[in-house]
């Protein structure tokens, strides 16, 4: 009914009619309630009130049935409330197994994206409609936040590590995306459109744009020109861990300590080898702190994420 006015945007994902069942039973209850208490206090005021200066008050000594139902009826609603909040926040929090995953690095006061077929953009990002789409996101300076209001998702974007959110567009058009943290004195500008199309137009976009190579091939040049390949070597002979088929899986850790290779763990491992290494090999490898960018860190990452398929 109030779709597209500024306090209900248009519903334009699938998680969004879930979000708003929940908050508007959410604003039901608080209404219902509001209105009872109000007209109980009301009504008890008038029927109660001192009639004569002398009158004294009848002793009441309460009824276990009507404690036991206002306390059942809260604990009842509580609970209510949050099961249903908890499923659609796991919802929210767990993507799907397939999804089209694409970077997002923000900064003040731009968010800049990174498809893994090399397009990049700026404060406008396309997608296709119908397919899931995974956000990995970092910033360069300060805390921003990436909040498409038309998708009902909103997530944290924290400097030094990487946060994910994921949204599946059900209607093609243009959406506002706003940082919803306040990151400096042009935060209110610091916007864009998330631009939803039709698969085949998808597409052709995706084909029409600059040809800068994938992610991963610009990773694997970097690694090159870094040299990491004379101590990550596919064999066992490297000074390093060999990265084929290494994210995903497993690894122990110096003193017993298990971890996964994820994003996480790679982008750590390049700024800060020296934090977490990997048992049987030594503290050799130097940091790379301030030497790569934030765009050139997803470059390595999607180059050793590439190498599981090998």
């Amino acid at each position: 009914m109030w779709s597209g006015s500024p306090l209900f945007p248009e519903a334009a994902s699938t998680i969004a009619s879930r979000v708003d069942a929940v908050f508007f039973f959410l604003i039901g209850v608080a209404v219902f309630f509001s209105v009872l208490i109000a007209a109980l206090i009301l009504r008890f005021a008038i029927k109660y009130r001192r009639r004569a200066p002398d009158a004294i008050g009848e002793v009441i000594t309460g009824g276990v049935l009507l404690e036991t139902i206002w306390t059942a009826v809260p604990l009842a609603i509580v609970l209510i409330s949050f099961g249903w909040g908890a499923s659609v926040y796991f919802a929210m929090s767990r993507p799907p197994e397939e999804t089209l995953d694409i970077y997002v690095v923000g900064k003040q006061w731009m968010w800049k994206f990174q498809h893994l077929d090399g397009q990049r953009e700026i404060n406008e990002l396309h997608v296709p409609v119908g397919r899931a789409v995974k956000l990995t996101m970092t910033s360069e300076d300060v805390i921003h936040d990436f909040f498409v209001p038309a998708f009902r998702t909103k997530a944290d974007v924290i400097p030094g590590r990487y946060t994910t959110i994921w949204f599946e567009p059900t209607k093609a058009g243009r959406y506002q995306l706003f940082c919803a943290e306040y990151c400096g004195t042009r935060h209110s500008g610091m916007i864009g459109q998330v631009v939803v199309m039709e698969p085949t137009d998808y597409q052709a976009w995706l084909s029409g744009g600059p040809q800068e190579g994938s992610l991963a091939s610009r990773g694997e040049k970097l690694f090159s020109d870094l040299a990491c390949n004379t101590c990550h070597r596919p064999d066992t002979q490297g000074r390093g861990p060999a990265l084929d088929g290494l994210f995903g899986k497993t690894v122990t850790l110096q003193g017993g300590e298990t971890v996964t290779v994820d994003e996480a763990y790679l982008r750590q491992s390049i700024l800060t080898p020296a934090a977490r290494i990997t048992a049987g090999f030594q503290p050799i490898m130097p940091t790379f702190q301030g030497l790569v960018t934030e765009e050139q860190l997803l470059e390595l990452v999607e180059y050793v994420k590439a190498l599981r398929s090998r």
